[in-house]
């Protein structure tokens, strides 16, 4: 049985206890023993944290104590999987670059805000999207700053919302990648601003996948 450190809080607006709860059922199902904490002092122990095999983060923004980032990133180094979407996982500690170098990215703006009808295009041909056709949602689009390492499963096209990006014609930005941090394996989806978008078949179908593919 797979191991699972979830960790839920930070802004509410991103309801981190249904999105926790989401996850845990999906994880579950899978077979999985997961433990949900609400408070970041389940990252203070280094040594426990590589007893994991997968730690999910639901925080958006707040502050950690540098320390606790550090102890994540040598869990994921040497083996423990990395999994998370949308701010709870890319827009979590913004003052702290080690965890963005480890994430692979980090938010920086949602043009038009909630309620965008934006297209996501998959590239169908691999394990996270195989067997799945592109979709649209209506929902926050998010438009971030990728480390180059990462791989690409699925993109959005930018801009949909007028705005002083637009300016720069149209650009491919991820909703869907991996990347590798020492002996782990990192993924991220940028979907998930509300819990309501793993209703999405599609979407739930991409984030399953990235627990299976990212746990130990």
């Amino acid at each position: 049985m797979k191991k699972v450190l979830m960790v839920q809080g930070g802004w509410d607006g991103h309801e981190p206890v249904l999105v926790s709860q989401v996850f845990q059922k999906m994880l579950e199902k899978e077979g999985s023993s997961v433990e949900v904490h609400d408070t970041l002092e389940c990252l203070s122990d280094a040594e426990k944290l590589k007893s994991y095999d997968l730690i999910v983060p639901i925080w958006t923004m707040g502050t950690i104590p540098s320390n606790y980032v550090h102890n994540v990133s040598v869990a994921v180094a040497s083996g423990t999987g990395l999994a998370g979407c949308h701010g709870g996982m890319c827009d979590a500690f913004r003052n702290e670059v080690e965890w963005q170098f480890m994430t692979g990215a980090q938010w920086v703006a949602h043009p038009g805000n909630d309620g965008v009808e934006y297209m996501v295009h998959v590239s169908n041909d691999d394990y996270f999207t195989k067997g799945l056709s592109d979709f649209k949602v209506c929902s926050e689009q998010y438009y971030i700053h990728i480390d180059p390492a990462i791989k690409i499963y699925a993109t959005t096209t930018f801009p949909v919302v007028d705005g002083p990006h637009a300016s720069n014609g149209n650009v491919e930005i991820p909703v869907v990648y991996t990347k590798m941090w020492g002996e782990g394996k990192v993924f991220y989806t940028s979907l998930g601003h509300h819990a309501d978008i793993f209703d999405i078949p599609e979407a739930y179908e991409i984030m399953r996948r990235g627990f299976l593919y990212a746990v130990r």
